[in-house]
């Protein structure tokens, strides 16, 4: 099989496609026929070392596959080869077969293609986790989302529309807010306004009548999230689910005390291993809503597997809106 290998920690343009042998399966695993893969944005810190969790070199990356099982590990009875799935796994989706758990393993709806399936996983579960799971979204409140053109915040838009929210999405760049419009924000707000600290909370609160963001999703952090955070209402919730701007904020206590607001973060791949039937849950919803017509998840390009490196420069240069697929069936 082709796979993009990775042998030392680094630039992503220093990777190359190489033929590698069909993978076997482990006990509680199963190998997947890849039909399409997500591009994300951790993969892109997992290349280069940075990431939190780092496997043993040489590895293939990719955190998310869709494809068709065709062999089982020993004690797997809840898949048969032929089902269609979607697979959430550490690393290894870059390549034309992939190993999973087949508790991570979830079954796609007949009518749904891989490449559909693909966008739907990680960045879908991390908006849909930060949102109930985190910040305890109820119907009706205001969401704002940072980062909002990006394939989290773009997902959260869309699920936070989805569940009944006012949704406030942050964007940097004014070309990119139809594409905001279009996946169900009712308004934007301009991160790239002069004097941010004190525009963005100008923004929101005229657009809310001086309430202010019930929760906060951000996965930008640095100067957007301290100016965020100014924003949100009396016990407001806010998320912190990565770091694309690059700094990581320091939260003064004293602000969380006097407006009685809570802030907690959302590592994902946390949630596959303690408690993957959790995810299971979130993930046959997600694929719910969207079969039922709530959204569709926008695909920006579909790439073969030989164009990853374009797929990875969009995400490195934020250039993005959404997710870039690797097609691989």
């Amino acid at each position: 099989m082709r796979a993009v290998l990775v042998k030392e920690f680094g630039s992503f343009t220093n990777c190359e496609i190489a033929e590698l042998p069909t993978p076997q399966p482990g006990s509680g695993q199963v190998v997947i026929k890849a039909g399409a893969a997500g591009l994300n944005f951790p993969d892109l810190l997992v290349i280069s070392g940075a990431y939190q969790i780092l496997p043993p070199l040489p590895f293939i990356p990719g955190k998310e596959v869709a494809g068709t099982v065709m062999a089982l590990g020993a004690g797997v009875t809840s898949l048969k080869v032929g089902d269609r799935v979607l697979a959430n796994v550490e690393n290894g989706a870059y390549a034309e077969e992939a190993v999973a758990n087949a508790a991570d393993c979830h079954r796609l709806p007949d009518s749904m293609d891989f490449a559909t399936a693909a966008a739907l996983g990680l960045v879908y579960q991390t908006a849909y986790l930060s949102l109930i799971d985190r910040a305890g979204y109820q119907r009706g409140e205001t969401v704002l989302v940072t980062g909002a053109t990006g394939a989290v915040g773009l997902a959260t838009v869309q699920l936070a529309r989805a569940m009944g929210a006012t949704v406030l999405a942050g964007v940097a760049t004014a070309s990119k807010a139809d594409a905001v419009r279009a996946a169900g924000a009712h308004h934007i707000i301009d991160l790239a306004a002069p004097d941010l600290r004190d525009s963005l909370r100008e923004q929101v609160f005229a657009l809310t009548g001086k309430h202010g963001a019930d929760v906060l999703i951000d996965p930008v952090g640095g100067d957007i999230f301290d100016a965020a955070l100014r924003a949100m209402a009396w016990c407001g919730r806010a998320v912190v689910v990565g770091f694309a701007a690059g700094r990581i904020p320091t939260i003064k206590a004293n602000y969380l005390l006097v407006k009685n607001i809570a802030v907690s973060g959302l590592q994902w791949s946390d949630y596959r291993e303690r408690v993957p039937q959790r995810v299971a849950e979130v993930q046959q919803d997600i694929f719910r809503l969207q079969q039922e017509g709530h959204f569709q998840p926008h695909i920006m390009r579909t790439l073969p597997l030989e164009g990853f490196k374009e797929g990875l420069a969009t995400i490195q240069d934020r250039r993005v809106i959404g997710k870039i697929i690797l097609k691989l069936d």
